[in-house]
């Protein structure tokens, strides 16, 4: 099974797919799709769009898992990564990618076994249980660390 996992944000969206089959579990990719802030809102997510379509059809997931819109202190960064939300998920759909949603809290519950872990422990706990070493950028190791939450609720 292919994973998709997606931190999904306006300015970055990191991805990460994980292979899994029976109890081994592997990054296969990673990255990040990054957009200029001097482009346009509808252009940011037209380049977010054809991106996710990208990744799609090169790894063809069999099932995507996204981080859940759940709780912004900021008003200003809510609407545009809802924004992202909705065409990453419109990109899974006209590809029939299943799709699940997880909060940070759950991600976190389920990775590190506390829910208000920081982004380090997630990251540790992560390299932990996959053996092996994280990227540098916090939304592609954020975008594995949802992939690994949804294998481990399966």
């Amino acid at each position: 099974m292919l994973i998709l996992g997606i931190d999904p944000g306006i300015a970055i969206t990191g991805y990460g797919l994980l292979e899994c089959s029976g109890d081994s579990v592997k990054v296969v990719a990673s990255g990040s799709i990054q957009t200029s802030k001097s482009k346009t809102t509808q252009e940011r997510l037209a380049e977010l769009y054809a991106d996710m379509i990208e990744i799609i059809k090169t790894h063809k997931p069999d099932i995507a898992s996204i981080e859940q819109l759940f709780y912004f202190k900021n008003l200003k960064t809510v609407i545009p990564v809802a924004q992202a939300r909705g065409v990453i998920i419109m990109a899974l759909a006209q590809n029939n990618v299943e799709l699940a949603e997880y909060t940070p809290l759950q991600v976190k519950q389920t990775i590190t076994g506390f829910g208000r872990a920081t982004k380090d422990e997630v990251k540790q706990m992560t390299a932990i249980a996959l053996n092996q070493e994280m990227p540098k950028l916090d939304d592609t190791v954020d975008a594995i660390a949802i992939a690994l939450c949804h294998y481990r609720n399966l």
